[in-house]
């Protein structure tokens, strides 16, 4: 390690680092006793892998198998390898993950590359090798969208992402202060995580069984250039917070999380929106999103910035332009709060209620684990190689409840819950 890298680590907090693998293991994943776990991650995390290796054995587990990348080896790709790998993946990685998977084995990814990394490829080989490794990855995808196994994703500060988030700051400064709005936002910032991490859980359960308790066919919102109707799927359930994996674990798939979600139905959305902050998506910057529905299709697509992207990203699949997500976050959120842009969806769909294109969680069904592909996709599920979450929450939006006579609850006014 080098002076600076030196530098770098050392701006970040060890205790709280510490606390962050503890509550990944503990609350993340609810980790068993000899269950295997299989962790990815960028590099330049292994001070936070080593952690979580340490506090997986202490609490029993079999074996954990770490799979790192790295950024300067995905840019060789780009700059050297030859045309036609541009559409191929690894199968045989995802193959044996599935496998994994399918065995009881717990999921960890550490996200933290740099989300500009290839801004400055051709943006026709990165749609090509997003495309093949989407293919690829089906069978593991899969297990983890239907909730198979328990799983988690938690984020740590590397310096590439942090210069993008804190740009006019010397790298070791931005590490530090990205370090920090992550420790904050995985509630890790104070003692006594755990314990805090239960209390949120409660506070989204119980937004969870309202919601629950209404059966709503649909949500319109309204407010900031928004006039939507999502219908949500025959037999939906919302979710938030820890939820039951089809192994019998309860665990947090994501840490942070602020939301509360569901699956919509792929054919009853209707109307306009417009996003509320920017999508980063594998190094293009998707700004000022505007949508048209139509029988639950997106019919008309413009951006202010990406918006070639976007259209590339919209003709995928067929499911690809309908929705597979709606999820409820208030504007208040401690995320919103802290005035960052992440530039990494984990982050900054826990700022603002938002939408998902793509594939649905089998998991927001009665039943789910339990119904056929055949089943989901008849009650409105969609499915797609993709599932891309943006925002569309604002301090002005109004969203309300419609059940199936037509009559309306108010579930969020400005921003916030009614």
């Amino acid at each position: 390690m080098t002076a600076h890298q030196r530098s770098v680590s050392a701006s970040i907090d060890p205790v709280k680092l510490d606390r962050l693998a503890e509550v990944a293991v503990k609350v993340g994943l609810r980790l068993q006793p000899g269950q295997d776990l299989l962790l990815t991650a960028p590099s330049v995390a292994l001070p936070l892998v080593r952690r979580i290796a340490e506090h997986a054995y202490k609490a029993g587990a079999g074996l954990v198998t770490p799979f790192l990348s790295d950024e300067e080896i995905t840019l060789a790709r780009y700059r050297y390898g030859h045309n036609e790998s541009f559409d191929r993946a690894a199968n045989w990685l995802y193959e044996g993950m599935a496998k994994a998977f399918s065995a009881n084995t717990a999921r960890l990814a550490i996200v933290g590359d740099n989300p500009m990394l290839l801004s400055g490829e051709d943006p026709a080989k990165v749609a090509r090798a997003s495309k093949a490794n989407s293919m690829a990855y089906q069978p593991a995808l899969e297990k983890i969208v239907n909730f198979d196994t328990n799983w988690n994703i938690i984020a740590y500060p590397s310096p590439s992402w942090a210069r993008q988030v804190f740009p006019d700051v010397p790298e070791d400064v931005a590490v530090a202060k990205l370090a920090d709005a992550i420790f904050a936002a995985s509630r890790v910032d104070q003692d006594g995580a755990v314990a805090a991490w239960e209390k949120h859980n409660a506070v989204l359960r119980e937004r969870t069984e309202w919601l629950n308790g209404q059966r709503f066919h649909a949500l319109k919102y309204s407010g900031s250039g928004t006039d939507l109707t999502i219908g949500l799927a025959d037999g939906h359930e919302w979710e938030g917070g820890a939820s039951t994996a089809k192994n019998g674990i309860t665990c947090n798939a994501n840490i942070p999380t602020e939301e509360v979600f569901t699956t919509p139905h792929c054919r009853r959305v209707s109307g306009h929106v417009v996003s509320s902050k920017p999508l980063s998506y594998q190094g293009t910057l998707i700004d000022n999103i505007q949508v048209r529905f139509e029988e639950g299709r997106i019919v008309e697509a413009k951006a202010s910035r990406g918006e070639e992207v976007l259209k590339k990203v919209l003709d995928t699949d067929e499911g690809a332009a309908r929705l597979g997500e709606v999820a409820l976050v208030p504007h208040s959120s401690p995320i919103s709060k802290s005035g960052l842009l992440f530039f990494n969806t984990l982050f900054d769909e826990n700022a603002a209620s938002h939408i998902a294109l793509g594939q649905c969680y089998s998991k927001c069904f009665v039943g789910g684990d339990k119904l056929t592909p055949e089943q989901i996709a008849g009650q409105g599920g969609n499915k797609s190689l993709i599932h891309i979450d943006w925002m569309i929450g604002t301090a002005e939006t109004d969203i309300d409840g419609v059940h199936a006579d037509g009559s309306r609850v108010p579930v969020f006014r400005k921003g916030e819950w009614a």
